[in-house]
C-alpha cells in the first residue's frame, strides 16, 4: 500500500467518522425534538383533563373533550378504559380499532404517572398518552388521547435519507479530494524518488530537486537531499581528482624508478663484459652507478614521505620559537652548498605553532629548489614577519624565476618544468612541502617573474614568545 492511499485512508476514515457521528447526534436531536413538540402539545390539551362525564353520550365526545377534539383540524383519537381493561368509550374516528396500551404503560399509569408510547395502527405511526382519571360510572378509568405522528416520523425518514445520501457525496468527495491532495503533498517525495534513481543510473551529482512549496517538513527533506547530493558531488569529485592523482602518481613512479634501475642494470651487464674494461671505464661505471643508487635512494624516501603525510593528514604540533630554525635550517643549506650564500634574517622573538622536525625539512626543500634553479654566486634569502594571527616564513632567490605556464603545476607529484626537467631533481620536494604544510594547518605559496627570482611563502598560526 502506497503512502499516497495511506494518506487518502486517512483522511477519509477521520471524516468519515466526524461526518457519522455529526449525522446521528443531528438525526437524534432532530427526532427527540420533533416527538417533544407533539409530547407537548397533547401534554398542554389534555394535561389538565381528570374526570370525564360519560352519562348520556351515545358516542359523543364528553365535555372535557369536545371542545379540543372539535377546535383540532386533526381530531385526535380517544379511548377511554376502565383498568380492567374494558372499553368505556371510544371516538368514533378510531373505527374497530383499539389503543393498545402496555404492560409498562398500565403499571405506570396505575401509579398515577402519564404514559406516552409510539404505535403504528394501519400502518400509520401515532403518539398516545395515556393518564389515570375517573368517570361517573367508575371511579377510576384510563384516558387515551392519541395523534398521527405519520408526518413527523415521514419528516424524520426524509431527513435520514438526507444525512446517508449527503454523508455519501461527502465520504466520496473527501476520498477523491485527499487523493489529489495526497499527489500534490507527496510530489517533493516522488521528485526526490526520481532524482535518487536518476543519479543512481546517471551517476550524475549534479543533479537537485526542484522543490517550490513550503519550508514544511517535506520542503526540509528536499533541502537536506539536495544538500547531501552536494557533498556526494564534493565527496565524487574529490575521490575521482584522488584517483587521477594516484593513477599519475603511479605512472610516474614507475618512470622514475624504471630510469635509475635500468641504469644500473646496464652497468652491471658492462661490469661484466668479457674482456673485462680497464680501470679508468671501471671507475666511471662504479662511479655513475653509485649516483644512480643515491638517486633512488632520494626517490624511495621522498615517496615514503609523501606515503607518511597521505595517511596522517595531521602532524603534532606545538609552540615553536622562530629564529632558532631559521639558523639552524640556513646552517645546514650553507654548509652542504657553498656556491650559493644564503642570507638568514632575524626574526625576532616570534613563535609559530607548528612541528620542528616538519617545517626544518620543508625549508630545506625550499632552499633546495632556490640553489638548484639559480645561478651559482647568488644569493637565497630566509626571512620571518607577523600577518594579523599568522607567522610568515619567506624563503626568495633572485634567479631566473618561473614561467607563468609552470607556475601552476610546481606543486605537483612528480611535475617539473620544461627548462628544469633534465636537471638532478625528482618532483617531489615541492609537493612534499605543501603536503607537510598542509598537515600543520598552514599554507604555502608562489610569486615568481622571469628574470626577477621567485618567492615562496609559508603561513602558520602564531604562538606566544613566552611558550
Amino acid at each position: 500500500m502506497t503512502i499516497r492511499l495511506k494518506l487518502t485512508l486517512i483522511y477519509t476514515m477521520i471524516l468519515t467518522l466526524v461526518v457519522i457521528v455529526f449525522s446521528l447526534l443531528l438525526y437524534s436531536f432532530q427526532s427527540q425534538t420533533t416527538l417533544n413538540i407533539v409530547t407537548s402539545r397533547l401534554e398542554h390539551d389534555y394535561g389538565r383533563i381528570t374526570t370525564v362525564d360519560l352519562s348520556g353520550r351515545d358516542g359523543e365526545p364528553p365535555p372535557a373533550l369536545a371542545e379540543i377534539t372539535t377546535n383540532n383540524f386533526s381530531p385526535p383519537l380517544v379511548q377511554i378504559r376502565s383498568q380492567d381493561e374494558t372499553i368505556i368509550y371510544q371516538s368514533d374516528n378510531l373505527g374497530d380499532v383499539v389503543l393498545p396500551l402496555s404492560d409498562a404503560g398500565a403499571q405506570a399509569v396505575a401509579q398515577g404517572q402519564v404514559w406516552f408510547e409510539r404505535v403504528t395502527l394501519d400502518d400509520e405511526w401515532f403518539l398516545i398518552r395515556s393518564q389515570l382519571g375517573a368517570t361517573e360510572e367508575t371511579a377510576t378509568a384510563i384516558v387515551q388521547v392519541a395523534e398521527s405522528v405519520s408526518d413527523e416520523i415521514a419528516y424524520l425518514r426524509e431527513l435520514r435519507n438526507m444525512l446517508v445520501i449527503g454523508d455519501a457525496i461527502v465520504i466520496f468527495l473527501a476520498f477523491g479530494l485527499g487523493w489529489t491532495y495526497a499527489r500534490w503533498t507527496l510530489r517533493p517525495i516522488q521528485q526526490i524518488m526520481q532524482t535518487a534513481q536518476t543519479v543512481g543510473e546517471e551517476q550524475d551529482f549534479s543533479r537537485r530537486v526542484n522543490h517550490i512549496g513550503p519550508d514544511d517538513e517535506i520542503g526540509q527533506l528536499a533541502k537536506t537531499f539536495n544538500a547531501m547530493l552536494a557533498q556526494l558531488q564534493d565527496a565524487y569529485v574529490t575521490v575521482e581528482q584522488s584517483l587521477q592523482a594516484q593513477r599519475r602518481f603511479v605512472a610516474d613512479a614507475s618512470h622514475e624508478l624504471r630510469t635509475p634501475l635500468t641504469t644500473i642494470r646496464g652497468n652491471m651487464e658492462l661490469l661484466q663484459h668479457q674482456p673485462a674494461l680497464d680501470a679508468e671505464e671501471r671507475t666511471d661505471i662504479l662511479a655513475d652507478t653509485i649516483g644512480e643508487t643515491d638517486r633512488l635512494t632520494r626517490l624511495v624516501s621522498e615517496l615514503l614521505t609523501l606515503a607518511r603525510t597521505d595517511t596522517q593528514q595531521t602532524l603534532p604540533t606545538g609552540p615553536l620559537p622562530v629564529q632558532p630554525l631559521l639558523e639552524d635550517v640556513c646552517r645546514q643549506a650553507q654548509h652542504w652548498n657553498t656556491r650559493h650564500t644564503i642570507l638568514c634574517q632575524p626574526a625576532g622573538e616570534l613563535a609559530v605553532m607548528g612541528n620542528a622536525d616538519a617545517l626544518k625539512q620543508i625549508l630545506l626543500i625550499l632552499l633546495d629548489n632556490a640553489v638548484k634553479h639559480t645561478p651559482q654566486e647568488s644569493t637565497a634569502t630566509v626571512s620571518a614577519a607577523t600577518n594579523d594571527d599568522a607567522v610568515v616564513i619567506r624563503v626568495q632567490d633572485n634567479g631566473p624565476g618561473i614561467d607563468p605556464a609552470v607556475l601552476p603545476h610546481i606543486f605537483e607529484r612528480f611535475y617539473r618544468g620544461d627548462a628544469v626537467r633534465t636537471g638532478p631533481g625528482t618532483g617531489l620536494g615541492l609537493a612534499i612541502a605543501k603536503e607537510l604544510i598542509t598537515a600543520q594547518d598552514g599554507t604555502v605559496t608562489v610569486e615568481s617573474a622571469l628574470g626577477k627570482g621567485s618567492l615562496f611563502t609559508l603561513s602558520l598560526p602564531s604562538a606566544s614568545p613566552s611558550l
